[in-house]
């Protein structure tokens, strides 16, 4: 399945600035639709309002993991203060993602 728009613009900014070596975005948005989240959000139709991410990026060597998460956020807070709702992150090292 063809990323959409958002997803896009989201593997763009984490490319761009973190240089993975590996970058897996799932929209899981509609595993949401019809859940009314506090303060009255759902998932949007046609998706793209929930994600799971995995990124492997020598970037978060010596970061912890509440760190590695504010980058991300940073990086992604136009996309989190608008139509993403949801973004569940593993962020790992090259080395933490050979041990799983």
């Amino acid at each position: 399945m063809a990323d959409g728009p958002v997803a896009q613009i989201i593997r763009q900014k984490l490319q761009s600035a973190l240089s993975p070596q590996r970058l897996e975005l799932e929209d899981d948005s509609w595993r949401h639709a019809g859940h009314h989240h506090e303060g009255g959000m759902d998932a949007k139709e046609g998706g793209e309002s929930h994600f799971n991410l995995l990124i492997v990026s020598e970037a978060f060597e010596g970061q912890s993991r509440v760190n590695r998460q504010r980058v991300i956020n940073n990086l992604l807070a136009e996309e989190l203060s608008g139509p993403v709702h949801a973004l569940s992150i593993q962020a790992l090292t090259p080395a933490e993602h050979v041990k799983r």
